[in-house]
């Protein structure tokens, strides 16, 4: 019913910025949310950043200051600006979007922050 297709992601060094992208298509009448995960090797899959439909954010402690969620409600995509970036931000960095009580996620884009 959802589709989430991320874009963005790669191999940066620490200090540089990065923005991910997601796209949601399908049957998208109502988001309540959309946000960002990601996991790193040997840990959970943990919140980055969120945004409801209000446009209310959060953030994880480890990243606030350094990245920026930000939607674009026509083209139904959630973006993810990271600055400053940190060898400890290596992961997965997964789009997930909830909307009706269901979630859905996308595929996962690696983000690699070498030193």
């Amino acid at each position: 019913q959802v589709q989430l297709v991320e874009s963005g992601g790669g191999l940066v060094q620490a200090g540089g910025s990065q923005r991910l992208s997601c796209a949601a298509s399908g049957s998208i009448f109502s988001i309540n949310a959309m946000g960002w995960y990601r996991q790193a090797p040997g840990k959970q899959r943990e919140l980055v950043a969120s945004i409801t439909s209000g446009g209310t954010t959060n953030y994880a402690d480890s990243v606030k200051g350094r990245f920026t969620i930000s939607r674009d409600n026509a083209k139904n995509t959630v973006y993810l600006q990271m600055n400053s970036l940190k060898p400890e931000d290596t992961a997965i960095y997964y789009c997930k979007l909830r909307q009706s009580g269901r979630m859905w996620w996308g595929q996962g884009t690696q983000v690699t922050v070498s030193s």
